[in-house]
């Protein structure tokens, strides 16, 4: 007599992607190649293989069994059904976007493997998605987040605060993600005296960025305090037990910083990556240069910090121009009708002019000029 299966036990063909032999092979073989060959990240991997499985389950629930054949000989109405039936799940434009680059990924793969072509991937295009422009802190808000004395939750051990410090110091100071930062060896602990580390950035790059003596120290201070012996080749930054530590521990440690210094929610771990960028802009630096200290594959991805720093000279220049902002007549006693206030420095219209001159490149003129030549 067969014993009775466990109510706890997972049937293992439940947990793999609807398809025949040859359809879950080519899958395997894809993300071997996506891993190993196109060295993506594994969060791209795995949204990838996700999206193809939701595609896969979406088609064996309308047509059966999906097999390799069957993709083949998709019409663009069947992927137009499954972005729509995605649509009003709630699934975002970029959402959509991803989808289709995964699924024209494994049609790629299956080309190369001699299947056919999906012609009708070519058929649909993309959903046009609104850029966002990243949402930078202001420096005294990312110098706050960095300082040492700001940390919140005193009843944490010091080394965890300390440890925490020297994470947030990587990403603002470096322009590191979190992936890079807990990805470094205790090998490579940039300590005082070293002026650069070497991180491995998406795709497996590898990147050389600076390092601040604040920074470095920073990383000495969770050095010192540390209890757990590191493994030269193991972390630098370790958990509370000696293990990896997980990047949702930074981003709690972020959160608490927000709500301890007044930020928006905008205030992320990765938010610490655009203000390095952005800040080094606004300080003259060279586009190219953060290119290659952010570790992007284009400078299209790294132009895009351009149009915030040009938004936010706007905003400055719109808050001194003498028309931007005008005060009611006589709205204060001894000055003329008509005459405009600077917000910034409370002076009158002929600042006011000085401001509009030196923004738009005008020679400088004499008070009342602008009349005579008017």
């Amino acid at each position: 007599m067969m014993p009775a299966a466990s109510p706890d036990a997972v049937d293992a063909d439940a947990l793999l992607p609807p398809g025949d032999a040859a359809l879950r092979a080519a899958m395997r073989g894809w993300r071997e190649a996506l891993a190993q060959e196109r060295r993506l990240a594994a969060n791209t991997v795995e949204a990838y293989e996700r999206d193809l499985r939701q595609f896969l389950i979406y088609r064996a629930a309308r047509a059966g069994t999906p097999t390799i054949p069957g993709l083949i000989a998709l019409k663009p109405r069947d992927l137009r059904a499954f972005m729509a039936a995605r649509r009003a799940e709630g699934v975002g434009g970029r959402s959509l976007m991803r989808m289709l680059a995964g699924l024209r990924s494994f049609a790629r793969f299956l080309e190369r493997e001699g299947h056919g072509s999906v012609a009708a991937l070519g058929a649909v295009r993309s959903p046009k998605v609104e850029r966002r422009l990243p949402r930078p802190l202001p420096v005294t808000a990312a110098r706050a987040m960095t300082a040492p004395e700001t940390r919140p939750d005193d009843a944490r051990d010091p080394w965890v605060l300390a440890r925490d410090a020297a994470v947030i110091a990587l990403l603002y100071g470096s322009g590191l993600r979190i992936s890079e930062a807990l990805g470094l060896a205790a090998r490579d602990a940039p300590v005082p005296g070293i002026d650069e580390v070497r991180v491995t950035g998406k795709g497996g790059k590898v990147r050389a960025v600076p390092v601040l003596p604040a920074v470095a120290e920073a990383v000495a201070a969770y050095l010192s305090l540390c209890p757990h012996p590191l493994d030269p080749q193991g972390p630098l930054f370790v958990g509370v037990k000696g293990g990896p530590l997980s990047p949702r521990v930074v981003q709690y440690a972020v959160a608490a910083l927000r709500g301890a210094l007044g930020l928006p929610e905008s205030a992320t771990p990765h938010a610490l990556r655009h203000s390095f960028a952005t800040h080094l802009l606004a300080r003259q630096g060279e586009l190219r240069a953060i290119q290659e200290l952010l570790g992007h594959a284009s400078l299209s991805t790294t132009q895009i910090y351009t149009k915030v720093d040009a938004a936010r000279l706007m905003s400055a220049f719109e808050d001194a121009h003498p028309r931007a902002r005008r005060r009611p007549p006589h709205a204060e006693a001894g000055r003329a009708p008509g005459e405009t206030v600077d917000a910034e420095q409370g002076s009158g219209v002929h600042a006011g002019y000085a401001v509009r001159q030196a923004a738009l490149g005008e020679p400088r003129r004499k008070p009342g000029a602008e009349r005579r030549n008017a």
